[in-house]
């Protein structure tokens, strides 16, 4: 029973990962972003093609490089736009970013899964109550829980952190007191798709690398932000936990339901709080 937490446990921190990266973007552009799924898989593959070379730290610090670049330019290019267009300008927009990042990554790669090696520091296995339990399962953990204190630390302690509440909050208002918004939007946005590419490296070892390796858990991922509520770091570590260990028991279980349950949970939560776990009423 305890190994099955866990499992949920390590679902769930990949989910966190994934997700605070929409919350973020979502937070000063108000963009709900489709391609996010594509910027994970994307970063996902940068870090694959580094460490077939030998170097699998390199790239996980490779891929978040090269995502944080590409964050910047579709928030200088696109997420800047789309923030005072309609939505479904941005759920139609995105999806087509989406479309075009698994087509460039079909046309480098191709369509055939491949193996993410996992790194020979990280492999093998620990006893857990007399149990197995590799070793890289525990890493994802603890790398889900230090960007969590990490997050929680920028946003609280520094200045930038407070200026990113603030914007989140009332970007006119807090454009008035003097702070860059659109500035500061291009950093968040930045750390939102390197986060998506952090989580692509780190999800690798566990998932087949394909194209469209990203669609599924990316669903879930926007059902988190949904439960957490929208905007809310705390709601969404919350909520990623939560259906970390509703997909691990639901497949263990119910395996002819583990797809619905989430979806039963979101319907349950939006019906007793529309605003989610974390979100104000108001």
């Amino acid at each position: 029973m305890f190994i099955q937490i866990l499992n949920g446990i390590v679902y769930g921190g990949l989910l966190y990962l994934l997700a605070v990266g929409l919350v973020l973007i979502f937070g000063l552009r108000e963009v709900v972003n489709f391609a996010h799924g594509a910027l994970f898989m994307l970063g996902a593959y940068i870090g694959f093609a580094v460490s077939a070379a030998g170097y699998w730290w390199g790239g996980l610090v490779v891929s978040m490089v090269a995502m944080a670049i590409v964050g910047c330019a579709l928030d200088a290019t696109v997420f800047r736009t789309l923030r005072k267009q309609d939505h479904i300008v941005t759920v139609l927009v995105t999806f087509g970013l989406m479309l075009i990042l698994e087509t460039v990554v079909t046309a480098i790669w191709g369509k055939a899964y491949l193996r993410y090696p996992v790194p020979p520091l990280l492999a093998g296995t620990v006893d857990i109550f007399g149990e197995p339990f590799p070793v890289y399962r525990l890493f994802v953990i603890a790398v889900a829980v230090a960007i969590a204190l990490s997050l929680t630390a920028w946003l609280r302690f520094t200045r930038i952190g407070l200026y990113v509440r603030a914007a989140s909050t009332d970007p006119r208002i807090t454009s008035i007191q003097g702070i860059n918004v659109d500035s500061l939007s291009l950093i968040v946005v930045g750390l939102g798709t390197a986060l998506a590419g952090l989580s692509g490296v780190v999800a690798g070892p566990l998932l087949s690398l394909s194209p469209t390796m990203g669609n599924y858990i990316l669903i879930d991922s926007f059902i988190v932000v949904v439960i957490g509520g929208l905007g809310s770091f705390a709601g969404a570590f919350i909520a990623a936990l939560l259906i970390g260990q509703i997909h691990n028991f639901g497949a263990v279980y119910l395996p002819w339901a583990a797809t619905i349950l989430p979806f039963l949970l979101m319907v349950g939560i939006l019906i007793w709080r529309p605003t989610g776990f974390a979100g104000s009423r108001t």
